[in-house]
């Protein structure tokens, strides 16, 4: 190791280099430091927290087909219930800093290629059952089985093996990984007692509200858990979801006081929805992107040229000015953009061409047949707007995009991932190993384009036990390439989440990893 990145570490460990500063630099400097798990507080808490009342949240993204198996998770709501509930061994803070929950605190060893957790004492889940290394393993193990069809399975297939050591979760991998901790902090890997193998889905997990009422697609209902162990959380009596799809209901909910928060607050009503005395807006730029992903492996989609020729028909500026009405960026088709760390520059932004895509579309030998795009506003805020605007551009390229709408409830469980064609959205990830592995690597189950690539996955398996941070770079940029040329994911814009809430709502601080706090906003604020 050169005496540069022990220089690195050791103001790590000293505290004069943040850890943002070290990711910016070389991520990998992580190895060299026991991260404990204290940090900063966050942003933005103007007043102290004030205890009591029933905390109401209008969420769009539920269906009557949702579980509350973490394993499970695909829709927005489902994913708020979790962060609810229950907790997992990290947290990543509005700073984009990892934080240890769960566990007390965690370390590297042998270069990165094995991790300690050491796991926090006095916690308890919801049954009353003390919080053990054995639940963590076996949260994790379950996780790993190909059976449950995890939405983490993607993360857990670069362990090779794991432990207990006493109080200590020992992790081996297949290759060194410096983001292990971030990958960790995945909301499906909610730690469950018995590792949630004997009812997955029963709603049962360490964090400050326990699960009074299940009814999926409709409501849930938490109450405060008295045995919690941080008091800095959960400072709401009971907390309540109410599923409400519709944005125009959202709002109007919002406005009179139904409910005290809502997400997704569609681009086209944020600034008007703001001028309401009792709301406020808050908007955060982040990874979140609105996309259409085609299945590479499924006619016509299968024909590169085909694609190619779609990819150049979106015009990608018109959906940020008239979709997201300037709430966002264009995207490049790929899942990554600079709010990343280790972000390629480099990577030239494709443009508008019709010309181009008439080309492609030509050269595709494609038989004029109707192209079908699947989409609801269940897949973003607007979905139905852009594939509109889409289907126009398409059609001036002389390509027949044909769009078939389909309904809210059930599109994330029948028609994502199962439809060739459709319209999707990924909140993005920590780090970009970690959205790799879940949306792009070949084995992994969320791999909604079946982007299967030899050299991506080898590429992947490099950049993960790299630690030189500019080499690291250079082996994201080709992967980004080998998506955005070869695969099937068309992303023409990032998002701004765009969330609404009560004025008398405190502790808010923006977190540039999700919506609503990255879904702690429950577990975090209180009224004023």
């Amino acid at each position: 190791m050169s005496d540069k990145f022990l220089k690195y570490a050791r103001k790590m460990t000293e505290g004069t280099l943040s850890r943002r500063s070290v990711l910016a630099r070389a991520s990998a400097i992580a190895m060299f430091a026991a991260v404990a798990g204290l940090a900063a507080p966050d942003a933005g808490f103007a007043s102290e927290p004030r205890k009591g009342g029933n905390f109401v949240m209008g969420l769009k993204g539920g269906e009557s087909t949702n579980s509350l198996d973490p394993a499970l998770s695909t829709s927005h709501v489902t994913a708020k219930a979790l962060r609810i509930f229950g907790e997992s061994l990290t947290e990543v803070g509005a700073d984009g800093e990892v934080e240890a929950r769960l566990a007390e605190s965690f370390a590297p060893r042998d270069g990165g290629k094995t991790w300690e957790f050491k796991i926090r004492k006095g916690v308890k889940f919801h049954n009353g059952q003390e919080l053990t290394a054995e639940d963590v393993l076996k949260t994790l193990q379950r996780h790993s089985d190909e059976n449950t069809k995890s939405g983490a399975l993607g993360i857990m297939r670069g362990i090779e093996s794991m432990e207990v050591e006493g109080d200590t979760l020992v992790v081996h991998l297949t290759t060194p990984n410096a983001d292990l901790p971030y990958l960790m902090s995945d909301y499906h890997l909610i730690i469950q007692p018995n590792g949630g193998q004997d009812n997955p889905g029963a709603g049962i997990g360490t964090g400050p509200y326990k699960v009074v009422a299940d009814e999926p697609g409709q409501r849930y209902k938490f109450e405060k858990f008295d045995g919690y162990w941080d008091e800095t959380r959960g400072h709401y009596d009971s907390v309540e979801i109410i599923v409400i799809n519709d944005d125009t209901a959202r709002a109007n909910a919002l406005q009179s006081g139904i409910v005290q928060a809502v997400n997704l607050v569609s681009p086209k009503t944020a600034k008007l929805l703001g001028r309401s005395p009792d709301v406020k807006i808050e908007t955060t730029s982040g990874k979140g992107h609105y996309i259409f992903v085609m299945h590479v492996d499924t006619p016509p989609f299968d024909n590169k040229d085909l694609r190619m020729a779609l990819k150049h028909a979106v015009n990608r500026q018109e959906l940020v000015d008239k979709v997201l009405v300037g709430f966002g960026k264009v995207g490049n088709d790929t899942p990554i953009n600079d709010a990343y760390p280790l972000f390629d520059n480099t990577i030239p932004q494709r443009q508008f061409d019709l010309e181009k895509a008439k080309d492609y579309y030509k050269k595709s030998g494609h038989d004029g047949s109707p192209i079908v795009l699947h989409v609801s506003d269940a897949a973003f805020a607007g979905a139905l707007d852009a594939a509109q605007l889409f289907q126009q551009s398409a059609k001036a390229a002389g390509i027949p995009l044909e769009l078939k709408p389909e309904p809210a409830d059930g599109y994330w469980s029948e028609v994502w991932n199962k439809k060739p064609f459709v319209a999707s959205y990924w909140g993005g990830r920590p780090v970009q190993d970690q959205m790799w592995s879940v949306g792009y690597l070949s084995t992994a189950d969320w791999n909604d384009t079946h982007f299967k690539n030899a050299e991506f996955d080898a590429l992947l398996l490099e950049a993960r036990a790299e630690l030189d941070p500019e080499k690291r770079v250079e082996i994201y940029g080709k992967m980004a390439r080998l998506v955005r040329d070869e695969g099937g994911l068309i992303n023409p814009m990032f998002n701004q989440y765009i969330d609404g809430m009560a004025t008398n709502i405190g502790g808010w601080a923006t977190n540039p990893e999700g919506d609503m706090m990255n879904g702690l906003m429950a577990v975090k604020t209180w009224f004023e």
